[in-house]
């Protein structure tokens, strides 16, 4: 009997749920989500509890809606649910960056407040990035969202997004505005900040010789509360976006760093004898 599925767990993986020890913690920026969070937290315990030792952070961007209550109400009932809030609306890159800074987990997940990304497509993220072995830190895992249920304008404007952004920045990753993606939290640490970033993490990780992959995971319908993003501002923000981004790729130098270690003399002799 192995009711805790410890079993099935790599070693690094039985060590951090041994000693208590957070591996994997799931970031969720949210703005003006009331309705969302206490579903979406039932679904994040549902997909990772027994399996993973995770920690979930639930960024608060400045909402002015029910957000703060639903969380509050949240943390009573979930103990692996910690919640920042920023006293003003900062944006989605923002929210992001809050809680990986906080995160305690040596790798990230990240998922959209809407309940738009699946937590239960984290599991086939995590095999992925495992079976990168020790290239695993440098790698980021991205989410490329199948039928899209969104609104034909918004799949429209996300399509010619991708294209434009795919041919400027060759970064090889169909869906990079998905929000469901895994990573190192050093990975992440690394990175360049700048607003809007999170659209861009395949090419910014490519820039400093990291590698990314792609794996298929679900899209779903907004059930509750509206889209924060327009066609026309998403469109410029990302015209300016995608200029930087390739500016920072041409400033890119990616050396690789070996350590020379010296024996001393005492080693040495101590070898010959």
């Amino acid at each position: 009997m192995d009711p805790a599925g410890l079993s099935q767990l790599c070693p690094q993986q039985l060590w951090s749920r041994l000693l208590k020890r957070i591996e994997l913690s799931v970031v969720v920026p949210m703005h003006n989500e009331c309705g969302n969070v206490i579903p979406l937290m039932e679904e994040i315990h549902a997909a990772l509890d027994g399996k993973f030792a995770y920690e979930a952070i639930f960024v608060d961007d400045g909402s002015t809606d029910g957000t703060a209550k639903d969380l509050d109400d949240a943390q009573a009932q979930f103990p692996t649910l910690r919640v920042l809030r920023h006293r003003i609306c900062s944006g989605q890159s923002a929210g992001i960056r809050s809680g990986v800074k906080a995160a305690k987990g040596t790798w990230i997940a990240t998922l959209d407040g809407d309940r738009q990304n699946d937590p239960a497509d984290i599991p086939a993220l995590w095999e992925k990035l495992q079976e990168q072995g020790d290239l695993a830190p440098r790698t980021l895992i991205n989410g490329h969202r199948q039928k899209r249920l969104d609104t034909f304008i918004r799949r429209l404007s996300s399509k010619v997004g991708n294209g434009v952004r795919a041919r400027l920045l060759r970064d090889a990753t169909p869906d990079s505005g998905c929000g469901l993606k895994l990573y190192a939290r050093s990975l992440y640490l690394d990175m360049p900040y700048f607003n809007h970033m999170h659209r861009f993490m395949p090419a910014l990780v490519q820039r400093d010789g990291g590698q990314t992959h792609s794996v298929r995971v679900h899209h779903r319908n907004r059930e509750v509360g509206q889209s924060k993003y327009g066609v026309l501002n998403r469109l410029w923000v990302g015209i300016v976006d995608i200029r930087g981004v390739r500016w920072l790729q041409s400033r890119a130098a990616v050396p690789g760093v070996d350590e020379i270690v010296q024996q001393s003399a005492d080693s040495d002799a101590t070898q010959a004898s």
